[in-house]
């Protein structure tokens, strides 16, 4: 059993997933924790945690590690290219065969899944774990995320109608993720020198709170979600429905990733951090920027369901993938 579990948290499988359906139940059993009617601002509580969450985020980067992996550019393009162009078609190209109105939320939050960035520390304990180019899957999500910051928008803004989610000016809202995301990365880059000693000293502190964060945003959105009775028009088999859906995502994602990796003949090493970089989606940038691209919070906890499915099953299915990849260093990847 203690195997079992070295085995989950080394593949980032701890508590958080536990936590988070912790929190969706108790939004269910307590919604009006997080009414406007509540004494505690918690929409204020999670803007404020956002952006002390990126600024200690820019405080691990090194801009000097990042600057030396210019060179791999081929494998750089491959990876940006998967999470922002192949994904998004991907869904664009099931949702012309599949789209019911019924389903018209869940096929935004399947697009949104598609559009938004790279995760950073299961790309790169998953990279570790199969023996990758850990250096360019450090520097692969870091750069997702700040590409995401312009990307995932103008991709939610071009295919989401206004009928279905308002998500408000296209300048506001890069604005207001560069006010989020991109000052407080930067600020934390330029003081890495001095300060970057905080986030290695304080590691495992800084993981609970930015999980707090995290966990307090996704209770709020669910909450206003059941306040709404948002999830009366769905059923268990069409949950079920999409969580086959997001595996086979998943799945489908990873072979593409193979083939043109090959293809470029790119070495070992750089194709499994192209598998695993370019295969996953991130849960933490999904929540951050879905706040301000969906202002509704009722309506974005039901976006939100297919990241935290894809979330959940990339870590299980990419944890054993890489396990193998470790075991087994003839592997084909």
């Amino acid at each position: 059993m203690q195997r079992f579990f070295a085995f989950l948290s080394r593949a980032g499988l701890d508590s958080f997933l536990l936590l988070m359906i912790g929190v969706v139940v108790l939004a269910w059993r307590f919604p009006e924790a997080a009414s406007k009617e509540s004494p505690i601002d918690l929409r204020l509580i999670g803007n404020i945690g956002v952006v002390f969450i990126f600024f200690f985020y820019g405080l691990k980067l090194d801009p000097s590690k990042l600057l030396s992996q210019l060179g791999h550019w081929r494998m750089h393009l491959l990876i940006q290219s998967s999470t922002f162009i192949i994904f998004p078609l991907i869904i664009l190209g099931c949702r012309s065969l599949f789209y019911t109105p019924d389903w018209d939320l869940l096929w935004v939050g399947a697009f949104y899944l598609a559009a938004v960035p790279s995760t950073v520390s299961a790309s790169v304990v998953m990279v570790s774990i199969a023996g990758g180019n850990i250096p360019a899957a450090i520097f692969n999500a870091s750069v997702s995320s700040l590409i995401g910051i312009v990307l995932t928008p103008v991709w939610m803004n071009l295919f989401v109608s206004s009928d279905s989610l308002s998500a408000g000016d296209l300048t506001n809202v890069i604005l207001n993720l560069c006010f989020q995301i991109l000052l407080p990365v930067a600020a934390g880059i330029a003081l890495h020198g001095k300060l970057g000693f905080l986030p290695i000293q304080f590691k495992n502190q800084l993981r609970y709170i930015d999980q707090a964060i995290i966990l307090l945003i996704v209770f709020r959105a669910f909450s206003d979600s059941f306040l709404n009775n948002m999830f009366d028009g769905y059923a268990a088999r069409e949950l079920f429905l999409l969580a086959g859906f997001v595996l086979l995502l998943f799945f489908t994602i990873l072979g593409v990733m193979q083939i043109l990796a090959l293809r470029m003949g790119l070495s070992r090493e750089d194709r499994i951090t192209v598998i695993f970089c370019g295969s996953k989606k991130s849960m933490i940038q999904g929540v951050v920027m879905g706040q301000i691209l969906f202002p509704d919070a009722a309506a974005f906890a039901i976006v939100l369901l297919p990241l935290m499915l894809y979330h959940a099953l990339q870590l299980f299915a990419g944890s054993i993938l890489a396990q193998r990849m470790a075991r087994t260093r003839s592997y084909p990847y």
